[in-house]
């Protein structure tokens, strides 16, 4: 028998199957205010089919900023237009978390307010560009934040948990890859720290597990999700000994208070979902180019509770009944990804269309 579609708890939240729609940036917030656009409801609905959905990455702080058409979850408008996103979405039968993604030194002074500079924990440019509206720029040196800016980090972190539950949010995930603020404290390339925030393994890993806590204190048990993706090496991302780096991480997590521990991963040389899969008791959640096939077989091995697709979803909104039926699938539009509009965004053929 299948356990792709059978019923399951994440924390506090049951799912009527296993399969996770992952966070994708899509870009169709609106620019200047960062309110989602009133498509972003429909797309979402579109795919309440899913166990969970896990919105694209909000940033909990207008500095956490860092591609153009992000949203954010601070103001009313942000609030009131969330909260359509999660009514559509709970009217569909599905479940949605909000992914909190502050984006650090991966950003650009000419996306932030007043022109910024992005925050880092430590004053090292990243090598690469980022889009702004005025086209790719490299990217900056960041400001440092001080010991007193990493507290206000966290609060942010601790508001924009508050806002999202308040709009009905079933629970938020902290985007802690893809080299953005989280990851550029947790690795030894990006913080070259001298204080309890830097150098060895326990005050690196601090910053995350700080955000954590405040997200769970604000939540309440069993409402906070946590990604991470091992050596993905996104965003020019290092670490000197990723294995110890992330196995301390991961044996540190209140695995009793979160939701689970969604771990996405992309070429690894090292197999990472068994070295960190014993040292989580809560459950764990799988991504990265997954199969119906593999992910079945992770589930039927007790090595994930649930499995997580991106682009399948993407370019499939009823990508479980396709599942369910063995039907083939659509093939997602690159060039629509991050382009503004409803083509390549709601417009997907469903099997009943």
């Amino acid at each position: 028998m299948s356990k792709i579609f059978t019923s399951t708890r994440l924390g506090r939240i049951e799912i009527a199957n296993r399969l996770v729609m992952a966070p994708m940036t899509r870009s169709r917030a609106d620019d200047d205010d960062a309110v989602p656009g009133d498509l972003v409801a429909t797309y979402y609905a579109q795919r309440a089919s899913a166990g969970l959905i896990v919105t694209e990455g909000v940033f909990p702080t207008s500095g956490g900023k860092g591609y153009v058409r992000t949203p954010g979850i601070q103001t009313e408008p942000q609030l009131k237009a969330w909260k359509a996103v999660v009514d559509a979405v709970h009217a569909a039968g599905g479940r949605i978390f909000l992914q909190l993604m502050h984006t650090g030194r991966i950003s650009h002074p000419l996306l932030l307010p007043g022109g910024e500079l992005p925050v880092a924990p430590s004053a090292i440019r990243p090598n690469g560009q980022t889009w702004t509206n005025e086209g790719q720029k490299d990217f900056v040196t960041p400001h440092e934040l001080s010991l007193a800016e990493i507290k206000e980090t966290v609060r942010n972190y601790r508001v924009a948990t508050r806002h999202a539950l308040a709009v009905g949010f079933d629970g938020v995930e902290l985007h802690g890859a893809s080299g953005y603020l989280p990851e550029q404290f947790l690795s030894s390339g990006s913080n070259q720290r001298t204080d309890e925030y830097g150098g060895s393994v326990a005050n690196r890993a601090r910053f995350m597990l700080e955000v954590l806590a405040a997200m769970i204190d604000e939540a309440g048990v069993g409402r906070v999700g946590l990604k991470i993706s091992p050596e993905m090496n996104f965003n020019d991302i290092s670490d000197a000994n990723p294995q110890e780096t992330y196995s301390y991480l991961v044996e540190h997590l209140q695995a009793s208070d979160m939701a689970y521990l969604h771990v996405a991963l992309f070429g690894a040389a090292v197999n990472y979902r068994e070295l960190l899969r014993p040292r989580f008791a809560g459950s764990y959640i799988i991504g990265g180019g997954l199969t119906r096939a593999s992910a079945e077989e992770l589930l039927q091995e007790g090595k994930a509770d649930a499995v997580v697709f991106g682009s399948a979803f993407l370019a499939n909104p009823d990508l479980v009944e396709r599942f369910r039926r063995n039907a083939p699938l659509n093939e997602p539009d690159r060039s629509t990804f991050y382009a503004p509009g409803a083509e390549g965004y709601i417009d997907y053929p469903t099997l009943a269309g």
